[in-house]
């Protein structure tokens, strides 16, 4: 089967790129293009054709040829590229979806392929689609990254490494008659007691890769009618909180996403934390409080003006608070002191708020600043290693003078989960390396 999808945007645009795989790629061109030879991995300068009517679609195109298996899928792939009206596209889907044995590609199914026929791994295929998604700047590097091939690169090293330490265990077991020094044994088990060390120091990274791909909560937190919903507002640069002078409009947490200088954030608006009565705002302040303890940083805004400071907000203030000390336009010097980070500002005559969000940014990356080069992205590699880290600590634990076997299979599933974040599962690679580091049947 032959999968074809528009693989720009809706038009209108100067020009739009369909994408087709399959076996009968070449033969559809010619069907469309009426050309007679089709050069490869060549711009091909054409007309794309009606086959039932002749009827011209586009008079002025472009087609790109690449034969598999030296393609992105592994297969035959050509790229169509079009004036980029939604007529020309549409027209052109149709006569495709008309072809024999040529249908609409599902949702990834591309990238699905490319790691059906190994020319990518799982690590890389999600990696691309986090580069196609991504909105920051920090994103975009940390998916190019994953691109490149460097995390993948690291997780089968490791892997390899225990298949190593795997296959001296394995040839323990299964040629017992043989005298196998062993020095050979104390290796290998300082090997995975090494790989023990590194899975867990990637573990304790504070999730700084999946907070990097989701998004960093902060949250504005502080007194009642202090500016935070207009904070809100001018970070986000459009209306998303109602502003009102009445105190404690502010009932539910309204959340917003910023491209915060390249930084990603989540950022929060919560009720204002004062002594209450009322039921409704009682919840609002509570899931205040709430979201402030989940967030990764807390804006704490207090009207510079105030006299007294309720003792909530004084216990919110930590080393992951900054304090803004709004409404300097009314008194214009610092009325508190704190022993944080803090701003004298006027949110309302945009004082000093570049100062915040340096601050932010500092802040954020100093909290989530991590040694090392490996960063986990996604809860499903977390899980891996984790289960990973699990099955090396039966290992070690066993004594291997008795539960040799035992010991064997915690590391064939150790193997096994590690391989399961780039998508590579292999056992018999544990037999060619036997055959590789022993001269079995000297």
């Amino acid at each position: 089967m032959n999968i074809y999808a528009l693989s720009t945007g809706r038009g209108p645009s100067g020009i739009a790129i369909i994408r087709i795989s399959g076996k009968d790629v070449l033969k559809i061109c010619k069907n469309i293009t009426k050309l007679k030879k089709i050069k490869s991995n060549e711009v091909n300068f054409c007309k794309f054709f009606d086959p039932k009517n002749d009827e011209i679609i586009d008079p002025e195109a472009l087609l790109l040829w690449f034969p598999g298996p030296d393609s992105y899928t592994g297969e035959d792939i050509a790229e169509l590229q079009i004036h980029g009206s939604n007529a020309v596209i549409n027209v052109l889907l149709k006569v495709l979806s008309e072809q024999e044995n040529c249908r609409l590609a599902e949702p990834g199914e591309f990238t699905k392929i490319a790691f059906q026929n190994d020319k990518i791994d799982l690590l890389k295929a999600e990696s691309i689609g986090d580069l196609i998604h991504s909105e920051t700047e920090l994103q975009r590097q940390q998916a190019v990254k994953l691109v490149q091939g460097n995390v993948s690169n690291y997780y089968n090293d490791l892997r390899e490494k225990i298949v190593k330490s795997l296959a001296f265990i394995e040839a323990k077991i299964d040629f017992a008659e043989e005298d196998l020094p062993e020095k050979v044994l104390r290796e290998a088990h300082k090997s995975i007691k090494q790989i023990h060390s590194e899975i867990s120091k990637v573990i304790e990274d504070n999730k700084v890769g999946e907070k990097i791909r989701d998004g960093f909560r902060v949250s504005i937190t502080g007194e009642v009618n202090a500016g935070k919903s207009s904070l809100l507002n001018l970070l986000s640069k459009r209306e998303v909180a109602i502003v009102s002078d009445e105190a404690g409009t502010t009932r539910d947490v309204i959340e917003t996403y910023l491209n915060l200088d390249g930084y990603p954030v989540i950022l929060a608006d919560t009720a204002g934390i004062r002594n209450s009565e009322n039921d409704i705002e009682k919840k609002g302040i509570s899931l205040a409080l709430g979201k402030s303890k989940e967030a990764d940083l807390n804006i704490v805004v207090i009207d510079n003006s105030s006299k007294k400071i309720n003792k909530e907000i004084q216990s919110m203030i930590n080393k992951d608070t900054i304090i803004l000390l709004n409404k300097s336009d009314l008194l214009d010097k610092q009325n508190h002191k704190f022993d944080v980070d803090t701003v004298l500002a006027s949110v309302k005559n945009n004082k000093n708020i570049n100062k915040l969000i340096d601050l932010i940014k500092a802040k954020l990356s100093k909290k989530f600043s991590s040694n090392n080069s490996v960063l986990i992205t996604r809860e499903r590699h977390r899980v891996k290693l984790n289960d990973c880290l699990k099955e090396i600590d039966k290992f070690l634990k066993k004594d291997q003078s008795k539960d040799l076997e035992l010991a064997a299979e915690d590391l064939r599933m150790a193997t096994r989960h590690l391989g399961g974040i780039v998508g590579k599962v292999d056992v018999e690679e544990i037999l060619g390396s036997i055959f590789k580091d022993f001269c079995i049947g000297k």
